[in-house]
């Protein structure tokens, strides 16, 4: 009976969903590379593993490069959706993944880099225990867990996605596919495996928690527009006789989620004992990478999804805007650890970028794209820099091994001196043009007072990059100080190109300019 009934219902066709390929191919590059690279990892013999990997990775983002490149140049304006609309590629996509790209290329040629650290970076086994006889012993070796490639490629695939992601299912996903790698890899230090352990478990716990958070807030959006598409949101908050306590408390709960990604504060009590225990390849590739997926991110969902509430959330933004940049500023002036500073200094920005972020003006979104594009190379250099001064027990982080480091390695000092300055906005630098156009921004579109708080954070945040300045210039080395490591190949590269970059970016700032604000997101 069962069969007769469903012979006599009409058949429905299935619908396949259009794709565009040359859209979205960068992003499957990176996966697909991410894919082989697991299988490279369980087939090869160990010994061969390590140059596959590398390979790989860098043949993944050349040719993910290539296809971004081929693409730009005849892509509509207004941009288009694709997987049945859950994947936006617009112009501001195309810009930030040109940017992730670009920064895991410097990701990578750290974490491959296996002479600063004998072995590289990361931990033989990540299994022992820390403190036995077996973990001793591994810390002296040359071999290196070469899982982390396989991971920064699912991680790096995940940030790509989630700044492309046109409705918050999409977005969840990408989420947890570039999050979950990167709690392992905080994990895998050499050195200081409690340390590196410790920051992995808070990581992990803080960002289940932001999720949940992320999660319970797409649920209750959907409650109010009965889609998980941004459009449909913002349609459905358009012209509504619905309440709105459904549609602001799931966006509370799902900024929440964002600005912990972002590390923005007050939601960002993991960063400073993450970016400390990681190891500092890992470190770099979090600090500059996966801030600029998650601004990425919050900029599509408050254009997108809730532009015509703007209203109602915008005065809360200013308020954790203006927490973050005191935050940064003021806790990065107590800090005595390198890595720390550079965690609170990455706050304080996070305030920064939330102004352009609010600002939804045009000026505002290529400003805020131009910033994430400066501050990542410069990020990214600077922990390279950091991975470079170095004592028995590997990296010396703490302030009083920098002094006078001007006397024992005067390139060091002097490139590492130009990075701080960029952090701390001083004209003739990549920081400097950033911070000048998000606050020009912000300035036209009626933020003035949040602008003048701004830069008295920006004053008090130059302080503790000063400081490191005097420190290595006026202060005697310490006879039995730390010595500085000659970089290898691959660290001298990922320095070196997140120096130009700042310089260039500094100098000649028009046509990255240009290039972010070529056109909005793809409204549909």
């Amino acid at each position: 009976m069962l069969d007769v009934f469903l012979a006599q219902q009409p058949v429905q066709p299935i619908e396949v969903p259009e794709i565009n390929y040359g859209a979205i191919a960068p992003l499957l590059v990176i996966l697909g590379a991410a894919c082989i690279s697991v299988l490279l990892e369980a087939f090869l013999p160990k010994h061969q593993r390590w140059p596959s990997q590398v390979t790989l990775c860098l043949v993944a983002l050349a040719g993910a490069g290539v296809a971004l490149g081929a693409y730009v140049g005849g892509s509509p304006e207004q941009g288009l959706t694709t997987l049945s609309g859950t994947v936006s590629v617009d112009r501001p996509a195309l810009f930030l993944w040109g940017t992730l790209l670009a920064l895991g290329l410097g990701a990578v040629l750290l974490i491959a880099d296996r002479s600063v650290e004998p072995g590289g970076a990361f931990v033989a086994q990540a299994g022992i225990r820390p403190g036995t006889a077996q973990d001793r012993a591994q810390a002296g070796s040359t071999g290196m867990q070469t899982e982390v490639f396989p991971l920064t490629l699912f991680a790096l695939g995940g940030m790509m996605a989630f700044c492309a992601a046109n409705d918050l299912l999409t977005m969840f996903i990408a989420l947890e596919v570039l999050s979950l790698p990167l709690y392992l890899m905080c994990g895998l230090a050499r050195r200081r495996r409690l340390l590196s352990q410790e920051s992995a478990v808070k990581y992990f716990l803080l960002g289940a928690f932001s999720s949940a958070f992320f999660l319970y807030g797409v649920a209750l959006l959907y409650g109010y527009a009965n889609s998980v598409k941004l459009a449909d949101i913002a349609n459905a908050a358009g012209g509504t006789d619905r309440s709105d306590t459904l549609l602001f408390a799931g966006l509370g709960l799902l900024v929440v989620g964002l600005l912990f990604k972002g590390s923005v504060g007050p939601f960002h009590t993991w960063t400073p004992d993450v970016y400390q225990g990681a190891p500092t390849p890992v470190t770099a590739f979090m600090a500059a990478a996966t801030k600029v997926a998650a601004f990425g991110g919050i900029l599509r969902v408050l254009t997108v999804g809730f532009e015509s509430t703007s209203w109602e959330w915008r005065g809360v933004l200013w308020g954790v805007a203006i927490v973050s940049m005191i935050i940064g500023a003021v806790l990065g002036l107590t800090q005595t650890d390198v890595k720390r500073m550079i965690a609170y200094s990455s706050i304080a920005h996070a305030g920064f970028l939330l102004i352009g972020a609010i600002a939804m003006t045009e000026e505002g979104l290529t400003g805020t794209l131009f910033y994430l594009l400066a501050y990542g190379f410069t990020t990214l250099a600077t922990f390279g820099v950091v991975s470079l001064v170095r004592d028995a027990n590997g990296e010396a982080t703490h302030l009083s091994a920098w002094a006078g480091l001007a006397k024992r390695s005067p390139l060091l000092a002097a490139v590492f001196t130009f990075l701080l300055l960029a952090l701390a906005g001083i004209p003739l630098t990549s920081g400097f043009v950033g911070k000048f156009v998000v606050f020009e921004a912000a300035l036209s579109d009626g933020m003035a007072p949040l602008v003048v708080i701004a830069l008295v954070a920006s004053a008090i945040a130059a302080f503790f990059y000063l400081r490191v300045i005097v420190l290595m210039y006026f202060s005697e080395p310490a006879p039995d100080g730390p010595t500085v490591t000659v970089p290898g190949a691959f660290t001298t590269a990922a320095i070196t190109l997140g120096v130009v970059v700042t310089l260039v970016l500094g100098i000649l700032p028009a046509f990255a300019l240009d290039w972010a604000g070529s056109g909005g997101f793809a409204l549909q």
